[in-house]
């Protein structure tokens, strides 16, 4: 039973206006400034929430977007402030590139039977293969292994092609600068979520009106109980 449906993207920044500035460029989306140094973000079919934190930027992506650009180069991405940290090369057919608080994304060439924007979330794994079908097992969907990890489709409320978990050989270092929340469907429990082998952090309660989880690789994530209209602070 899927437990779960995706429900929004939750980026943390030392200038959450500047950066959410950047990425309402990048993703042609309306910025809303929440007038307590939060924005939020509403693009074509998905929302994105950028929330204040005071911790540097610990120079490690594990959440990324990879984006399908419209043109042959990032000209665009740079223009509005990405930075460059990987040119096409060898068997690496796409951009690596960085927002102005030096989170990494990818861009791709155009391809036929691609739509330009986001293409892929990327969720970067020491063990890949499983966190996908713990993934597929709270929001369903269909996985499917890769030399590179695996490919989750069609999960619950998730708005783009696929979400991707990448192998990497890299440990952790930080909490994730990038994480989402997804809502409760069907029924189901916060219990439910943490029987299947979320860690709670956090419960839900006083102010707080979602549950704080980590996922079975430490990624943090954010259960809610029922539609929010409120934005999610940072777990």
């Amino acid at each position: 039973m899927t437990l779960a449906s995706f429900k929004d993207l939750i980026v943390k920044a030392g200038d959450a206006l500047a950066l959410a500035a950047f990425w309402g460029r990048i993703l042609g989306a309306e910025s809303t400034d929440l007038g307590d140094a939060s924005a939020r973000l509403d693009a074509d079919g998905f929302r994105v929430w950028v929330d204040p934190v005071p911790e540097p930027h610990p120079g490690q992506t594990r959440v990324h977007l990879d984006l399908r650009l419209p043109t042959a180069d990032p000209a665009a991405l740079v223009a509005a402030g990405a930075q460059v940290r990987r040119e096409p090369g060898g068997d690496i057919g796409w951009w690596v590139l960085a927002d102005p608080e030096g989170s990494e994304f990818c861009a791709f060439p155009p391809r036929e039977g691609y739509a330009s924007g986001v293409d892929e979330l990327v969720t970067a794994s020491a063990d890949p293969v499983p966190l996908a079908h713990w993934w597929a097992g709270i929001l369903g969907g269909t996985v499917r292994e890769q030399p590179y990890g695996a490919d989750l489709t069609g999960a619950a409320g998730f708005p783009w092609r696929t979400w991707c978990f990448d192998r990497v050989a890299d440990p952790r270092v930080a909490p994730n600068r990038w994480h989402w929340d997804v809502t409760l469907t069907g029924g189901a429990t916060v219990a439910a979520v943490q029987a299947a082998g979320a860690r709670l952090i956090r419960p839900r309660g006083g102010d707080l009106h979602w549950s704080v989880f980590k996922d079975p690789d430490g990624n943090d994530f954010c259960v809610f109980e029922a539609p929010e209209a409120s934005p999610p602070t940072t777990a």
